[in-house]
Order: C-alpha cells, then sequence, then structure tokens
C-alpha cells in the first residue's frame, strides 16, 4: 500500500484562475503539507487559458493525480471546465475577487449542470483549508495512514476547543460542560 511517506507524485492539484487567488489558497497549502500529501500548484484561467486547463485536467489521471482543486472569482468557471475534462472529483474555492464579494463565485462553482458535479467549499480562505481537507478524506479512502491522521486532527481539534472551555469563566459556562 501506497503511504503519504512514500508517495513520491503529486496526489492532488491545486488550480487557481489567477495569482490573485494564490494569497487565498495557502491555507489549502498548509493543510496538504501537515497530512504529507504530496502536490502540485498552477495558475490557469478558464477563460484566458481554456486549452491549458482543459489539458491539465484530460491528463491529471494518468500523472497520478487523484483529486483536483480549483480556486477561483467572478464568474468562477474553472471548477467546472475541469470537471467536464476528467473523472477525477473536483472541489471548487470561490473567491471574493469581484464587486459581488465571491457570491458570484459561489453561484457558479455550485450551479453545475446535472451530471457534471463539482464539490463547492465556502467562498475564501476556509473554504480552502476546507478543500483540502475534503481532498485529504477522499484520499484516506485508500491510504490508512491518512485515516489515522484525520481521526487525530479531529481529536486535536476538540481537545484545543475543551481546553478553551475549561478557561471560560464559570459563572457564564452552562452547567455540566
Amino acid at each position: 500500500m501506497v503511504t503519504m511517506t512514500t508517495a513520491k507524485k503529486p496526489l492532488v492539484g491545486v488550480l487557481m484562475g489567477s495569482d490573485s487567488d494564490l494569497p487565498v489558497m495557502e491555507g489549502a497549502f498548509e493543510v496538504l503539507r501537515k497530512f504529507g500529501v504530496p502536490f502540485e500548484a498552477a495558475i490557469l484561467s478558464a477563460h484566458r487559458t481554456p486549452e491549458q486547463a482543459a489539458q491539465y485536467a484530460a491528463t491529471a489521471a494518468e500523472r497520478g493525480l487523484q483529486v483536483i482543486i480549483a480556486a477561483a472569482g467572478w464568474a468562477a468557471h474553472l471548477a467546472g471546465v475541469l470537471a467536464s475534462k476528467t473523472i477525477l472529483p473536483v472541489i471548487g474555492v470561490p473567491v471574493d475577487s469581484s464587486p459581488l464579494h465571491g457570491m458570484d463565485a459561489l453561484l457558479s462553482t455550485v450551479q453545475m449542470p446535472p451530471g457534471i458535479p463539482v464539490a463547492t467549499m465556502a467562498i475564501g480562505q476556509g473554504g480552502a483549508r476546507n478543500a483540502a481537507l475534503f481532498a485529504v478524506q477522499i484520499l484516506a479512502l485508500c491510504h490508512d495512514d491518512l485515516t489515522k491522521a484525520l481521526k487525530r486532527y479531529r481529536a486535536d481539534m476538540a481537545a484545543e476547543v475543551l481546553a478553551k472551555n475549561a478557561k471560560v469563566d464559570a459563572s457564564v459556562r452552562v452547567e455540566g460542560l
């Protein structure tokens, strides 16, 4: 079985429609690194470099990718274009880069026609982090080491919250917690 420590080729591709999306996606890179998931990143546009974006998706599986994350603002068609060219799971991250503050990107990403699904995350940095975590969950279906790491991650999150709860003044806490 391939583990994250032995995997050499990228398993996740992270595409951004513009270099302005890079700061939003830093959280996704951080999550993937935390779990030891090899990934690659590129800037390709559904509108300005459509042939290259389509080629990237069409050849992703044969290059060893198992999940694609696509971040874009404005019309945000990148995730849909990629999903139309591959059977790999595509996760869309709407970016707040337009006068509509990402709502246009959210609707463009979530309103895919039946038969070409795109998993859609929240707008912005939280969505980017969740996209990476969702990619890790997908990979964990075939990688036991990721399953164990995700369980530890969830337990650590719970412990952090409970530690913070213990510091809350007893007069404002709900009894029994």
